[in-house]
């Protein structure tokens, strides 16, 4: 499993746990935008994720965009374009189609990935190898499905140590993906002192990150759950992240 820049961040994004069944912790037309930062000196690039209400063969769904490119000196020699996007159920979370495109100096893939839930079959188009591919699946999430379906899930019983887990189809395979709770910490950002849930996802380590437990993500301990800080260790540097910007939550932030 190679594991690209934007969907490092999109990993660390999955942990977003902890909100109440009633009211959802998200809504159509939330928008969160990220300033990302290489190795604490200078701006390396931005990611945003975006969520809509549209139509998919007939039926209302949600529909996330998640999106991430590098910007200033770093782009001069390392250029980033990444875009995941990822039509899910209302109700249920599960994912119908995903799509994904990057291009990473140079690394590029470009899936459209369609889930039937009949069959537990699902159908891979890989435009550049021009390769179609079917796989069995079961209760799977996809890179993006699963930001939404964990903020979702109701798990104040959580203690410390504690590790959460899902399956999570990527490519053409599923893979497991496990995040540990590490407890809560008070931070200070630009929107002031905020109260947080710390948790580290165990990241595949190799081409982006240096190891397993690389990441460590500060969630906002509300109604929201959005991600407001991460820090990565890198196979070269170190990457960090901080909710620059967002609009339309769902609870008022705080």
């Amino acid at each position: 499993m190679k594991t690209s820049f934007f969907l490092g961040f999109l990993l660390f994004k999955s942990v977003l746990l902890l909100a109440q069944e009633k009211p959802p912790a998200f809504q159509s037309g939330e928008t969160l935008r990220y300033k990302m930062s290489y190795s604490g000196f200078f701006r390396a690039g931005t990611a945003t994720l975006e969520v809509s209400e549209v139509e998919l063969n007939g039926k209302s769904v949600f529909y996330a965009k998640g999106k991430g490119w590098t910007t200033g000196m770093i782009k001069w020699f390392f250029e980033v374009e990444d875009l995941y996007e990822s039509y899910f159920d209302k109700q249920q979370t599960k994912p119908y189609l995903f799509k994904r495109k990057i291009n990473e100096g140079g690394y590029k893939k470009h899936r459209i990935t369609t889930f039937n839930h009949t069959s537990n079959q699902a159908y891979i188009q890989d435009f550049l190898s021009q390769k179609d591919t079917t796989v069995a699946f079961k209760n799977v999430q996809d890179i993006v499905s699963s930001f939404y379906y964990l903020r979702n899930k109701d798990v104040r019983m959580l203690k410390k140590g504690d590790d959460l887990r899902l399956d999570m189809f990527l490519d053409v395979q599923v893979y497991p993906f496990k995040l540990r709770f590490l407890g809560k910490e008070v931070i200070k950002t630009k929107f002031g002192k905020i109260n947080t849930l710390v948790f580290r996802p165990f990241v595949q380590s190799g081409r982006v990150f240096k190891a397993e437990e690389s990441v460590t993500v500060w969630i906002t301990d509300d109604n929201n759950k959005i991600p407001i800080r991460m820090k990565a260790s890198l196979a070269v540097g170190s990457l960090r992240a901080e909710l620059e910007s967002y609009k339309g939550l769902v609870t008022p932030f705080k």
